[in-house]
């Protein structure tokens, strides 16, 4: 992997990641971009606890533009985009709108492939092990910013999860606070290994799944299973089998697997609901050991996390979405229409 960092009209950062060591990136970014004004503004909810990103420039951002203008494509010729190379493998860039941005923390954009009309799903086993490679680095570079406490990759992908932008893409978000979700698995895992003499709840959890019947496939390094009590219609948590908190810590033999596993999963949910049916809308999420201070969390260390991915779709049969309404949105209860021993025969059946 070869690594090229350069900067955008406006000032900001943007970074090729490149299968070849002898590619040459010097192509500038022609735009007559003003600098990037950003209004994010971070508040904590006295009764929730929790904390709401107020971003109210992101009203102005791109929404759905025709696919000759898409600003994730290559530059070509007079036709200007973010990227300012007439190519690319993947790319990260800070993200023009961000939700976070300075001392709230920071937001960036990254490119799968220059084929806007590809998916996740269509890349390479090279490539995807690219994307591997352009997370871990941007969570070790993201890490070291002071304002940064934990460092999310993510991917929103389809119209129906809200995605403005059409190209193959996802996102990091870099938190100057531990999500409320990763804390929630922080104190489970602390209640855990006191009451249960030292265990580790990730293991134990890998443990049961793998004994159980909703694993969903299984490689040397890697295991990926619907699990127990799963929120979303068809929701899948891939694990490496050797326990680490994040990325970075990844070994050679689980990187190389990885792309083998991920690719085909992703596969298998664009034929969950048959032939015929538009690809499936999911969000795919890496959960990764936060970088800040766990004093809160009584006897738990970053190397109790176990680094996972929690993939879901919100279409809950052909035609159908599963809506976050009442007892959802308003008391946090999730009421999932498909059992998930359902779930992971369906997801086996679909093997490619």
């Amino acid at each position: 992997m070869k690594k090229t960092s350069t900067r955008l009209a406006d000032g900001r950062e943007l970074i090729y990641y490149d299968l070849r060591d002898d590619t040459v990136r010097d192509a500038v970014d022609r735009r007559p971009l003003d600098r990037t004004v950003t209004t994010s503004e971070i508040r904590r909810d006295p009764l929730l606890g929790d904390r709401v990103a107020v971003a109210s420039h992101r009203q102005g951002r791109i929404y759905h533009p025709p696919a000759d203008e898409c600003p994730l494509c290559p530059t070509e010729g007079e036709r200007l985009s973010e990227i300012p190379d007439s190519w690319y493998d993947v790319v990260v860039f800070e993200n023009r709108f961000p939700s976070l941005a300075g001392d709230s923390g920071r937001c960036e954009v990254v490119c799968f492939t220059s084929d806007h009309d590809a998916s996740f799903a269509d890349l390479t086993e090279e490539q995807a092990r690219l994307v591997l490679e352009a997370w871990t680095d941007r969570t070790s570079e993201l890490s070291h910013l002071p304002s940064v406490e934990q460092v999310f990759c993510f991917e929103n992908r389809g119209a129906e999860i809200g995605v403005t932008l059409g190209h193959p893409h996802g996102q990091i978000y870099a938190y100057p606070f531990t999500t409320p979700r990763t804390a929630l698995m922080l104190r489970s895992l602390a209640a855990h290994k006191e009451a249960a003499g030292g265990e580790n709840l990730f293991d134990a959890v890998l443990e049961q799944e793998l004994a159980g019947e909703r694993v969903v496939l299984e490689g040397e390094h890697w295991a990926a299973f619907v699990p127990y009590a799963a929120h979303w219609p068809y929701e899948v948590h891939l694990y490496p089998k050797r326990r680490v908190p994040d990325l970075l810590a990844l070994d050679e033999a689980a990187r190389t697997e990885f792309p083998q596993v991920y690719l085909e999963l992703l596969r298998r949910f664009d034929r969950i609901f048959g032939e015929g049916e538009p690809p499936t809308p999911y969000i795919a999420a890496w959960h990764q050991a936060p970088f800040g201070p766990l004093e809160e969390f009584d006897g738990v260390t970053r190397d109790d996390f176990a680094l996972h991915l929690e993939l879901f779709t919100i279409r809950r049969t052909s035609g159908k979405l599963k809506f976050l309404a009442g007892s959802e949105s308003g008391m946090n209860v999730f009421i999932n229409d498909v059992p998930p021993e359902r779930a992971a025969e369906r997801l086996r059946e679909v093997a490619s």
